[in-house]
């Protein structure tokens, strides 16, 4: 079966890279605000289990399309010879440095490639463009236009109507925002343009949709994974008779601390793994999410649960009664976490040093001391009694899998974290859940709940698809 191959063509800083970072998901493809970025034709496959489904080919900005128009309308006398005219000005002109960028466009389109046409949509459209257009269409390839919106839309109708001289098919395609099922909508499409390539088109796209429930999935279960394991987690330490507790209880708080903080940067990492987003934390398309930000309870409010929410969550679960420590609910602390919201209003900042943290620290678990038969005592701090501190959890791990799975392999604008996350999910919801963390951190019927909290995370996550 032959894989589809396509050059993405147009004018320099079009957005040609950030077509085909999209359609190939691939984060490694260079971006840059700058034209001419693209000096040498690369390819990308998109690639699924170690089988490539298609192509892209990444090609420099046409240049001089009228000087190459020139030529083939002095080398050419009738239409039928137009696609050998295209072969051979790339054949005599592969080594002219004049020329190079075109040739290292044509090259793959005369070699068999489809072509994905890009132009800018918040430009205006000239006649200008009707000489690289017209080369184009020499080559007698199979061809599509997108019109990829920069900046505006101001001037689409005016491309659509000129591209429509030239192309039979004319699309709006943002690379930046262009959700998965427009991708492989634009796929399907250039399946009918080809009918040597329907059927493996067609095959790409049944597989890219099941791999896309599959991310899901697996991202599903890595939260669930995170929550489960942050809920039973606890750090102890063995002392003998006499030495003061106040700096051990300290270090096992900051153990514990630094242990929660690596295990959900391990799972961001793990869902970006299964988006294919490669290294995304130190790329330009950073997802700012700090280490110290779990501990930062003034924000609490906007991964958790509001202090009513948090109030009916923890009465289905039984916490209020006994007001123990972390499962209090303080009325005037906004319900952030436990009466942790009264105090950091009163200390104007927010708590993300260990050392601040540890201020706090009852609000977020409890330090235990047991005795030891052969003497000395086994101190240790966790498993989180807040009732909050499981949603807070969960809001973040939803909110970093919806952006990761939604976000383009070509975004590069910065994310907007401020938003309340958990806002959305109904009281019914929020008191099954409470109940099933409590039962999670009592170990009760813990594969069974494990299971039903995999449930819900699995049907938010589809749900950012519209599934």
């Amino acid at each position: 079966m032959t894989i589809p191959v396509f050059a993405v063509v147009g004018r320099p800083n079009k957005g040609k890279s950030s077509i085909v970072a999209t359609l190939a998901r691939d984060d490694s493809v260079h971006i840059a605000p700058g034209a001419g970025s693209t000096r040498k034709a690369r390819h990308f496959p998109m690639q699924v289990d170690g089988e490539t489904l298609y192509e892209l080919v990444d090609t420099p900005g046409i240049q001089r399309a009228r000087s190459v128009m020139a030529w083939l309308n002095e080398h050419c006398s009738d239409a039928a010879s137009r696609p050998e005219a295209v072969r051979r000005f790339v054949q005599e002109h592969a080594d002219d440095p004049h020329f190079r960028d075109e040739c290292q466009m044509l090259q793959p389109i005369v070699q068999g490639a489809g072509i994905i046409y890009v132009v800018d949509g918040s430009c205006p459209f000239g006649a200008d463009y009707e000489a690289e257009m017209e080369i184009l269409r020499w080559t007698g390839r199979p061809s599509l236009a997108v019109i990829n919106p920069i900046e505006s839309d101001d001037y689409i109708e005016e491309w659509t109507a000129g591209l429509g001289q030239y192309f039979r098919t004319v699309r709006v395609f943002d690379a930046h925002r262009a959700e998965t099922r427009k991708q492989l909508d634009l796929l399907a499409l250039f399946g009918h343009l080809d009918t040597d390539w329907q059927q493996p088109l067609e095959r790409a796209v049944t597989i890219l949709e099941e791999e896309r429930r599959l991310q899901h999935q697996t991202a599903s279960f890595l939260i669930t994974d995170l929550i489960v394991d942050s809920l039973n987690y606890k750090t102890e330490q063995a002392i003998l008779d006499g030495v003061p507790e106040e700096p051990v209880q300290k270090l096992l708080f900051t153990q514990y601390k630094s242990h929660l903080v690596k295990r959900e940067r391990q799972c961001r990492a793990q869902v970006e793994e299964t988006f294919y987003y490669s290294d995304l934390q130190k790329s330009e398309q950073k997802i700012s999410f700090d280490d110290e930000d779990l501990f930062n309870e003034e924000n609490w409010y906007l991964w958790g649960l509001n202090k009513w929410q948090m109030v009916t969550a923890a009465a289905s679960a039984g916490g209020i009664a006994g007001g123990g420590a972390g499962m209090m609910i303080d009325a005037a602390s906004g319900g952030f976490l436990g009466g942790l919201g009264t105090a950091i209003s009163g200390i104007g900042g927010a708590v993300t040093s260990a050392a601040g943290a540890w201020k706090y620290a009852d609000d977020i678990g409890q330090i235990k001391v047991k005795g030891i038969p052969s003497g000395g005592k086994l101190m240790s701090y966790g498993p989180s009694s807040n009732v909050n501190f499981p949603f807070v959890l969960l809001g973040r791990a939803l909110l970093h899998h919806r952006i990761v799975s939604t976000r383009t392999h070509a975004a590069q604008d910065k994310v907007d974290l401020n938003q309340p996350i958990l806002d959305w999910m109904s009281d019914k919801e929020r008191r099954k859940l409470a109940r099933i963390f409590d039962d999670i951190r009592s170990e009760k019927k813990l594969s069974q709940r494990r299971a039903d909290l995999a449930a819900m995370v699995l049907a938010w996550c589809l749900a950012v698809d519209g599934g």
